[in-house]
């Protein structure tokens, strides 16, 4: 069995991007488990998504050291959740940095040198600079499926195709290319 942690912020695409590995993971004939987007996801606060899968999964939950990776859409978000790690564990990291509230309001300062910070704690971390691949596909909320694109690489055994079918299950149309290109340029990386 596998365990992915899907992290970020509030409004950065995580749902969409559980969804997806959700919907790729079943195409291929695991048996899945996704639990629901817990935080304040309309807030801008930190959300996590669990998913699971393997040949029998009985709950999505994944506890302290169990993750085999963490996806992270924002770096702060990476390093809070680290502990749910295994040893062994990758991060797949977009270097975007979004300030929480005790930043905003001048109570604490944004933690330096995040990255290298978790690679100095054992962790495989593969950082993205997914923003800026979003918006040189075209729009810059594709982050997430850029961030995809690139976490795809560590499922090898996962084909291209079946990314791209899950990519129009889960798109609406009008976005369709955007995130195919997104994708495949996070994937390119």
């Amino acid at each position: 069995m596998k365990s992915v942690m899907i992290v970020g912020v509030g409004g950065q695409g995580s749902l969409l991007a559980s969804k997806l590995l959700g919907r790729v993971l079943l195409d291929e004939g695991y048996d899945v488990k996704v639990s629901e987007v817990h935080g304040m996801s309309q807030r801008g606060g930190s959300v996590v998504t669990y998913v699971r899968y393997g040949e029998k999964v009985y709950s999505p939950i994944i506890d302290k050291g169990e993750a085999d990776f963490i996806i992270s859409f924002e770096l702060l978000e990476a390093a809070r959740w680290t502990e749910y790690l295994k040893t062994d564990g990758t991060i797949v990291v977009n270097n975007q940095q979004i300030d929480p509230m005790p930043v905003i309001t001048g109570a604490m300062e944004y933690p330096k040198d995040l990255a290298a910070k978790m690679k100095a704690a054992g962790f495989n971390v593969d950082v993205v600079d997914a923003l800026d691949i979003a918006l040189k596909a075209g729009n810059p909320k594709a982050s997430n499926i850029v961030l995809m694109g690139a976490f795809s690489k560590y499922l090898p055994e996962i084909p291209y195709e079946v990314w791209q079918k899950g990519i129009e299950a889960c798109v609406p149309a009008k976005f369709l290319e955007l995130n195919k290109k997104a994708f495949d340029m996070g994937r390119e990386l």
